[in-house]
């Protein structure tokens, strides 16, 4: 029996020391068997023939050597090393993991996967390759998207009091988590090339609009596509900037119980990122419930829109931010636009929402209070 074990660890397990006996509970319980590990050995370490060649690599493989039954078996256990390559999350290590295990074994004269192993709090190992798919469970939390409110103001044309305070506690919300920062320049620049290449980023929604749509042909596409990298590049050194963020903060995501008792769905895209995304989320849909009663930001969403800047600026210095957030909104308009996401949107208002998305990637700042004029052809 041969071959190899893949293994998805967390970081703290790098400073784990690593014990046979950890070894030898894993391998009896994986293979049913007393076991004993006899020797352990790094491999790749070398430094000589091809192996001074390469000087990075995305695994550290050890060689396990152990007895069992009165004979002796070879098995390589991998380590996914966190790099700036797609591996910078855990999530990424473990997918690398998952792909892995479930790949291997479909090519001919490839080095057989023989299981994955999971890493308790408690360093313990256990087996995991029987597994065929992962599911979440979380609690239940009451509430109503707060979408709902929105759409009530666009169909009655009016806000109350109490949506007057849900706009200021979201403000409120964001300029607290933000105010967390997070120094990691590969995760920022993660976070920069999720946004333009990423399934869910840029590149994933302009893929997804249909080759005939009228506002948006495979040209303009392309040249949003172009003007949010040039934006990549421009954002690459402020490394600064990471923080704490949600990274999906749209209203169907946020739920309102009673008054501003406030609850949050489906955090998205890792625990770092750029505040200008979630600020940009919710913005944005204070304009889209608008378009669609008033062709622009008028009435009580003007309010709330205005109520929302001006007590997430008032709580959360940030100088750079109106410079930043021009390619976040572009990716969420893409987004609100999309016929396949909102099917039944008014065309004049994916126009208006398309004008906005080209303007707004060709400012040097964002002026918050001005944003109708980001809209006319």
């Amino acid at each position: 029996m041969i071959d190899m074990i893949r293994i998805f660890a967390s970081d703290w397990l790098v400073k784990m020391e690593l014990h046979y006996r950890t070894l030898e509970m894993y391998l009896r319980q994986w293979l049913g068997q007393p076991v004993t590990v006899e020797a352990l050995q790094q491999l790749g370490a070398e430094s000589t023939g091809a192996a001074a060649l390469k000087a990075f690599g995305y695994g550290q493989p050890l060689l396990i050597d152990y007895s069992s039954n009165g004979e002796r078996h070879r098995v390589v256990l991998h380590r996914v090393k966190r790099n700036g390559f797609g591996h910078e999350r855990a999530d990424d290590r473990a997918a690398n993991v998952w792909l892995s295990f479930h790949t291997f074994n479909r090519m001919a004269r490839h080095v057989a996967a023989l299981d994955i192993v999971g890493v308790t709090a408690g360093a313990q190992w256990t087996s995991l390759g029987p597994l065929q798919e992962l599911l979440l469970v979380t609690a239940y939390a009451p509430g109503q998207p707060y979408a709902d409110d929105l759409l009530r103001i666009r169909n009655d044309g009016v806000c109350t009091a109490t949506d007057v305070r849900r706009a200021r506690a979201l403000a409120t919300y964001l300029a607290g988590i933000h105010a967390v920062h997070h120094a990691d320049p590969l995760l920022w620049r993660r976070r920069l090339r999720d946004l333009v290449g990423n399934g869910e980023g840029i590149m994933g929604l302009t893929d997804s609009y249909p080759a005939d749509f009228p506002l948006a042909t495979p040209r303009d596409l392309q040249e949003i596509e172009i003007a949010a990298n040039h934006w990549r590049w421009r954002l690459k050194p402020l490394t600064h900037r990471l923080s704490q963020v949600h990274g999906d903060f749209h209203p169907f995501n946020i739920l309102f119980a009673e008054n501003e008792d406030l609850h949050l769905l489906d955090r998205s895209r890792g625990e770092w990122g750029e505040p200008a995304d979630d600020v940009s989320c919710l913005a944005i849909n204070y304009l889209f419930f608008s378009l669609q009663r008033y062709g622009e930001l008028a009435g009580p969403f003007l309010e709330l829109y205005t109520i929302f800047w001006e007590q997430y600026l008032a709580q959360h210095s940030d100088s750079e931010l109106l410079s930043v957030i021009q390619p976040w909104f572009a990716w969420r308009i893409l987004v609100l636009a999309s016929p396949q996401w909102y099917p039944n949107l008014e065309l004049g208002v994916r126009r208006k929402l398309f004008n906005f998305a080209r303007r707004i990637l060709r400012e040097e700042r964002f002026e918050w209070q001005q944003i109708n004029t980001y809209l006319a052809d």
